[in-house]
């Protein structure tokens, strides 16, 4: 990693700073592999007709006694047989070899930030009484990653060093920086102070789009998140975890495994492979929330949901996790009285009276009521195809705080095919108040 001194002159020590992470696979995509012999001589001593090939064959790579090869193919040095696979595992082109990181690479948010950092002497002399601070800056705030002020280095010789490593979660975006300083004697005994700057920008490695609809009283989430490193992402864990006031529940596609695995799935879930440079997936969460119970007192409506809690692991196993700001849904607005439909008759009967279901809920803590039902024409009373059967309007008793009453609105159809039910509505006597209509409900109407 560059760094930048704090302060002009000369120094008899210098910090040294190094990533550690996990290695990658080396992968061969030439054409021709490399073959032992052409680490000893090239590639005309092949033509020469006076060399036994036995003596530039790799034992390991000598075929067992029962291979069907014949010694010609084996015995074969021209560059056409680097072509072949010698092994199933050529096909891979992994040649076993793991590489080590070549420069700094992307930090991204959610991971470990660790590194091996030197003090180097390059002196003719040694320093003593060394502190060393090390420091992550950020521009929100300075967090201290080591500080040997309690215990100084006693000394370090010429040409030693004094190594250490420091580990930090990164936990926000942009800039940072790791701030290295020394202070030591020198040869001379004068005290010196060295400060190095190692800076690098942490950078997002994946969004979250949310969406939320709400169907009656349950409200389903969306989540897609979307990879933008240059490697896979294999995701441990996408929960989401609810507000106080609310359950969630994971929706998934139904899984045709067989029997035999399925307890070992049940163990041993694979992760969700999400790939690099842009790949996708979503996650569907159920949300409820509970009922109130009997003089439980009334929840303000709010409109946050949860936050989501997403952990990975990149191709080596380098593990890193986010937590997502509060995710936010459509406000919600709790009426003092809840007047729902629970039941239409599935075969409804062209001029023959049916009953639909209904149940009132007061939601405060106080008794509300009476109330009446009925039905609102507006200005188009010749369109209703459904009507009320009997006494146009329905008084009901008051309704205790918190409690909720059921009753039944006759009605008869007048027109066969689809036809919907509209128009009913509540008014509370008490109050003097009228609520807004239920939705309209279709119903199919046979002739018999």
């Amino acid at each position: 990693m560059s760094s930048q001194s704090g302060t002009p002159g000369q120094h008899s020590l210098a910090f040294r700073v190094m990533r550690l992470c996990r290695p990658s696979f080396h992968a061969d995509d030439s054409l021709l592999r490399l073959h032992p012999a052409d680490l000893l001589a090239g590639e005309d001593l092949l033509d020469d007709p006076s060399l036994s090939p036995s003596l530039l064959l790799d034992p390991f790579d000598q075929p067992p006694p029962s291979s069907p090869s014949s010694s010609d193919d084996s015995a074969d040095f021209s560059f056409r047989d680097r072509f072949r696979l010698q092994s199933p595992t050529d096909a891979l082109a992994l040649s076993g070899l793991l590489i080590l990181p070549q420069s700094f690479g992307a930090i991204y948010l959610g991971e470990t930030f660790c590194s091996y950092i030197s003090i180097n002497n390059s002196s003719g002399f040694d320093a003593r009484d060394v502190i060393i601070k090390a420091e992550m800056q950020t521009e929100r705030q300075r967090i201290l990653l080591l500080d040997t002020s309690k215990s100084p280095v006693e000394s370090i010789r010429s040409g030693g060093r004094y190594d250490f490593i420091v580990q930090h979660d990164i936990k926000e975006l942009g800039a940072h920086t790791l701030v290295c300083t020394a202070l030591y004697n020198d040869g001379d005994s004068e005290r010196k102070y060295l400060p190095q700057f190692f800076k690098f920008v942490v950078a997002n490695p994946l969004s979250v789009r949310t969406k939320v609809r709400c169907v009656k009283d349950i409200t389903f989430m969306e989540a897609c998140i979307e990879n933008h490193t240059k490697s896979n992402l294999y995701m441990d864990q996408v929960e989401f975890e609810p507000a106080p006031n609310w359950t969630a529940t994971t929706l998934k596609a139904d899984e045709h495994t067989a029997a035999s695995n399925s307890q070992t799935r049940g163990i041993f879930r694979p992760p969700v492979l999400i790939r690099a440079g842009g790949g996708i997936f979503n996650y569907l969460y159920q949300l409820r929330q509970p009922p109130r119970e009997s003089g439980q007192a009334k929840v303000d409506g709010s409109n946050i949901l949860g936050k989501l809690q997403i952990t990975w692991r990149t191709n080596l196993g380098e593990p890193g996790r986010l937590q997502t700001q509060q995710i936010l849904g459509t406000s919600l607005s709790h009426k003092d009285i809840d007047l729902q439909i629970l039941e239409v008759p599935s075969c409804i009967v062209l001029e023959r009276p049916f009953s639909v279901k209904l149940i009132i809920t007061n939601q405060t803590d106080r008794t509300m009521g009476p109330f009446e039902v009925y039905l609102s024409h507006g200005n188009y009373i010749e369109d209703k195809a459904v009507m009320v059967n009997g006494i146009q309007k329905l008084v009901l008793s008051p309704v205790e705080a918190f409690d909720s009453a059921n009753f039944c609105l006759n009605m008869i159809a007048t027109r066969v095919g689809v036809q919907k039910i509209s128009g009913i509505t509540l008014y509370d006597a008490g109050e003097k108040k009228i609520y807004d209509p239920l939705p309209d409900v279709e119903v199919f109407v046979d002739m018999d």
